[in-house]
């Protein structure tokens, strides 16, 4: 069974030379936390997103996978 991708946090992380470290002390949610949203095993909530829109300086728009594809982020 092909894995489910939902979201781009990993990317988009990396793009902006974060870790997922430093996403938890700033969220203020336990690294395992992070580290599910990032391998997409669980997803935040939209509130979540959000914040992590706010903290990364991105259109939330950026942190979710297309379902149309060839589109842009």
């Amino acid at each position: 069974m092909k894995k489910l991708v939902l979201n781009r946090i990993a990317e988009v992380l990396k793009e902006e030379g974060r870790t997922n470290q430093w996403l938890a002390a700033e969220m203020k949610v336990h690294e395992n936390t992070v580290s599910k949203w990032a391998t997409n095993r669980q997803q935040p909530r939209l509130s979540q997103f959000y914040e992590m829109s706010i903290l990364l300086r991105c259109d939330m728009r950026e942190l979710f996978v297309s379902p149309t594809p060839g589109a842009k982020h």
